[in-house]
């Protein structure tokens, strides 16, 4: 773990990290903003995403989750899971998340492919996330180049995850403001203005994730570069 006390990568990691908080601090924001928001329809985020499930004729389990804004869909068990400020919420940003969530849902129906191959690649990512750097790690000490590079390639997989993320996120919010709109949820513009905001901050965060990812693999591949120059 080395690489973490190397102020060089520190100052390798900071416009990652200054984008990441600036990104969760809009959504802390946007959401806080929302929440104080009435949904002029009066339902909460568990019922907008019943009503939604059963408008595009999904089986979806619905349950409340800990956790703040720890809201997701559970592909494996057609499961909805949501935050309770979600779940019990009566605001713009309840329905906005159970929306989004909901959006996962109708692509795992209609097989969308990118959500299908981010599933399949969390377990492969899970392992790679560890045994990565230690193959760079054992591979820069001992000076074995190929290790070292094979290290950047299984840890390559998490920068490759955050982008084929990025499409899946997305589109589930594209499909939750159209599935407000289209069934009525939503009908005054402030509120589709608090969707927009509130999805927008959201999306803002995966955006950062990939930043953050792909500026520690180039740190990785920089390190193996400058030990393939000693040699």
């Amino acid at each position: 773990m080395f690489f973490f006390y190397n102020p060089y990568y520190l100052l390798f990691m900071l416009p990652g990290l200054i984008l990441m908080m600036l990104a969760q601090w809009y959504v802390k924001s946007a959401y806080e903003k929302w929440s104080r928001v009435p949904l002029r329809q009066g339902w909460t985020g568990a019922e907008v995403a019943a009503y939604l499930a059963r408008r595009a004729g999904l089986s979806v389990r619905i349950e409340p989750v800990r956790g703040w804004l720890s809201d997701h869909y559970d592909p494996r068990t057609r499961t909805l899971r949501l935050s309770p400020e979600v779940y019990h919420g009566r605001t713009v940003a309840a329905a906005a998340v159970a929306a989004h969530e909901l959006g996962h849902a109708v692509q795992h129906a209609q097989n969308y492919l990118p959500l299908h191959l981010r599933t399949a690649m969390v377990p492969a990512v899970n392992i790679g996330s560890y045994l990565g750097w230690i193959f760079i790690l054992i591979g820069l000490m001992l000076r074995l180049t190929e290790l070292a590079w094979l290290g950047v390639i299984i840890f390559s997989g998490g920068a490759l995850f955050a982008l084929v993320t990025l499409p899946v996120e997305f589109n589930a919010s594209a499909r939750a403001k159209k599935l407000l709109k289209t069934t009525g949820i939503i009908t005054h513009p402030e509120e589709a203005k608090g969707v927009q905001q509130v999805l927008t901050a959201a999306a803002l965060t995966y955006v950062a994730a990939l930043v953050v990812a792909l500026l520690q693999l180039l740190y990785y591949v920089s390190l193996v570069l400058g030990t393939s120059r000693r040699r």
